[in-house]
C-alpha cells in the first residue's frame, strides 16, 4: 500500500542533482513545455512504481538529451552538438549516458511517503511511443525548465507527473 504520490521536485533539486551528476554547475531556469513534434524528437523517460504503474516522465529535448549524456561520459562537446545540430539524433554512446542521466534522476520522485520510482524504460530521440505515454505528456501536473549544461549548450526538460 502506497502512502502517498509522487510529487514534482523544485527547480533547485534538478539543479543540484544534475549538478552532482556532471560535475559542473548546470543552470536551470523556468523554460517552455517539452513536447515531441516531427521536427523535434524528445526523449523520454519512464517511471513505474512497485507495481509497475507509470508514476512520472522525464521529457529531453534533444539537446538536453545530448549534452547531459556527453557531459556525463566526459565526451567532446563538439560530438554531442553535431548530434543535435547535423544528425538530429543520438549515437548509441549518447543513449547509453543518458539512459544512466535519467536513472539517476528517478532519485527526484523518490521523497519521504511517496511510493519508490524507478526507471523502467527510456525512449531515445525518435523512438515511436506507445500512445498511452504520448498521452500523458500533456499532463498538467509538471514543472518545465531549461537547462544549460556548461561547455555544452542549452535544452529543454519536462517533468511530469501523469
Amino acid at each position: 500500500m502506497t502512502t502517498g504520490t509522487v510529487q514534482l521536485p523544485a527547480a533547485k533539486d534538478v539543479r543540484d542533482m544534475l549538478t552532482g551528476l556532471v560535475g559542473k554547475p548546470v543552470g536551470v531556469n523556468p523554460g517552455a513545455p517539452v513536447t515531441p513534434t516531427p521536427d523535434s524528437p524528445v526523449s523520454v523517460a519512464v517511471y513505474v512504481d512497485p507495481q509497475m504503474a507509470i508514476n512520472a516522465l522525464c521529457v529531453m529535448d534533444l539537446a538536453a538529451s545530448a549534452y547531459t549524456g556527453a557531459a556525463l561520459a566526459l565526451l567532446p562537446p563538439g560530438g554531442a552538438q553535431d548530434a543535435v545540430e547535423e544528425d538530429k539524433e543520438l549515437s548509441g554512446m549518447l543513449v547509453e549516458a543518458l539512459h544512466e542521466v535519467v536513472n539517476v534522476l528517478s532519485a527526484l520522485f523518490n521523497t519521504p511517503g511517496a511510493p519508490h520510482s524507478k526507471l523502467h524504460k527510456l525512449y531515445a530521440p525518435g523512438d515511436d511511443l506507445p500512445g498511452d505515454i504520448a498521452g500523458s505528456l500533456a499532463a498538467f501536473n509538471r514543472i518545465d525548465l531549461a537547462i544549460e549544461v556548461p561547455g555544452y549548450g542549452k535544452g529543454g526538460l519536462s517533468l511530469v507527473i501523469p
